[in-house]
């Protein structure tokens, strides 16, 4: 069976290696947004022969040719996940790193309103909440 980011890079042109093949599995089966370590873990536990260097190198290719993005959640690692086909923001739990996506159509109003307000016409933006569970009282700086 073809993952979901293999068939994008094959509709891309891209030469697919059995390693390669292993790490795109591993990202379309992510759920959790993970980082290069992580991969890593994942696709050795597949793949005993996959080097972090070829992780490291394929993660870039697919950031590259926009099959994954990367995000940088403040947590000192960047993250990957598929390229989404619609948009999405992101609710970070900064005590567990935890990655929560959500729609929201008053948000997205509210952006377009303001772009406007401006004198402009909103064509992309990206939203992350940074949040610790309610009750939780860490001291955290809220950003």
């Amino acid at each position: 069976m073809v993952s979901r980011i293999e068939q994008r890079c094959i509709d891309k042109g891209m030469k697919m290696t059995e390693q390669r093949r292993v790490i795109a599995r591993v990202l379309s089966d992510s759920v959790d947004h993970p980082d290069v370590e992580s991969v890593h873990r994942r696709a050795v536990a597949i793949d005993p022969n996959i080097s972090i260097a070829t992780v490291y190198r394929t993660v870039r290719l697919f950031e590259e040719a926009n099959i994954i993005e990367r995000h940088d959640f403040g947590q000192g690692r960047a993250r990957y996940e598929q390229s989404p086909e619609s948009h999405h923001d992101h609710l970070i739990d900064v005590q567990t790193g935890r990655v929560i996506e959500f729609q929201n159509a008053e948000i997205e109003a509210l952006q377009r309103e303001i772009a406007q307000r401006f004198g402009f016409r909103l064509v992309g933006h990206r939203l992350e909440l940074y949040a610790v569970p309610l009750g939780a009282d860490d001291g955290a700086d809220p950003r």
